[in-house]
């Protein structure tokens, strides 16, 4: 603070207050702590603009800590069980009914998640579901968690060769019987009267699709495969407004670019809205000896594209979706 500002100071003040006044004002100038204010007003503002976007690219790892979490609990299940695993054949069937029991609360809470069809779920014997991937499929947990809770039974899984190369999921796969893919090992499980769930779409599907709900099948006729060797149904499935829980920039050229190129799946995802799930199982397609794979998969594609036309409204809406929350009833669309 200059001499020249102490100086005009005390000319100018009538009174002590006055003089501790204009000296504040004075070194506050002096410090620059008007250009400061100036600066945190800024700092505001983009902390109000961008708290939202931070936030729907938060809450996707949200649930990879969810996963985690899983992991964790099988851990300290297993060591808590050391001395019963040797006499116990079902060692995990207590773990996978309280993970089922947690998803279906979170299902539950956050979504507000209906299954429609569940009756359509063989009590016994093997089936296989084939369903649409969304930009992450935890409508696909929440069915499987329905599954071990009211039909009492697992339901085997197809993921992509890159989850199990993620650190930690090893266990988890294992417990819940999520296998790669080949299609030996598919009619394996089909044939010793397993469910087994699907998505002919996979990486491709979760990634590129978008709100318009394509199906990017491709000329994949595997699964269709697999049902002709094991000789059973095939059930479609469908979330309604899963894409508006959980988005993918896959759309955007460049990582559609890395995806083709170098098959890396890294398109951000952003999301985690609280919008209303519900999951349509479709009516089973019976063993038809008389189709081949081609006739068989375009066959299950319709009726996937069916249960899409039916209950969701094209293109889907994140904000439609947040609000019928609210409705208690469910209105076919």
């Amino acid at each position: 603070m200059s001499s020249s500002g102490n100086q005009s100071c005390l000319k100018g003040a009538e009174d002590i207050v006055s003089f501790l006044v204009c000296v504040f004002h004075e070194w506050e100038e002096w410090a620059g702590l008007g250009q400061l204010e100036d600066y945190l007003s800024v700092l505001e503002y983009l902390l109000w603009v961008f708290t939202p976007l931070v936030i729907v690219f938060i809450l996707p790892f949200l649930i990879v800590i969810l996963l985690y979490l899983s992991i964790l609990f099988l851990h300290v299940y297993k060591r808590k069980n050391q001395l019963r695993e040797a006499y116990c054949n079902n060692l995990w069937d207590g773990a996978r009914k309280t993970l089922a029991t947690l998803w279906d609360g979170h299902g539950a809470i956050w979504h507000g998640y209906e299954i429609h069809g569940m009756e359509k779920i063989p009590d016994k014997g093997a089936a296989l579901i084939v369903y649409y991937h969304g930009a992450i499929p935890i409508d696909y947990y929440y069915f499987l968690a329905n599954v071990i809770i009211q039909k009492g039974r697992p339901c085997h899984s197809v993921a992509d060769h890159l989850l199990f190369k993620i650190p930690g999921f090893k266990l988890l796969l294992e417990v819940f019987s999520v296998i790669h893919g080949p299609q030996e090992e598919c009619v394996r499980a089909l044939r010793n009267g397993h469910l087994l769930g699907i998505s002919p779409g996979g990486v491709r599907e979760a990634l590129f699709s978008d709100e318009t709900y394509p199906l990017l099948w491709g000329k994949r006729r595997g699964f269709a495969q697999v049902a002709i060797d094991s000789q059973v149904p095939i059930i479609p499935m469908f979330t309604q407004n899963v894409r508006e829980g959980f988005r993918s920039l896959g759309t955007l050229r460049f990582f559609r670019w890395l995806y083709e190129r170098f098959r890396l799946p890294i398109a951000p995802v952003y999301g985690g809205f609280p919008v209303k799930f519900r999951t349509f199982l479709g009516d089973p397609i019976p063993f038809d000896p008389n189709l081949n794979a081609a006739e068989l998969a375009e066959k299950v594609q319709q009726g996937v594209q069916s249960l899409i036309d039916q209950h969701q409204q094209i293109p889907g809406n994140i904000l439609r979706a947040l609000l019928e929350r609210f409705h208690s009833k469910h209105k076919d669309h």
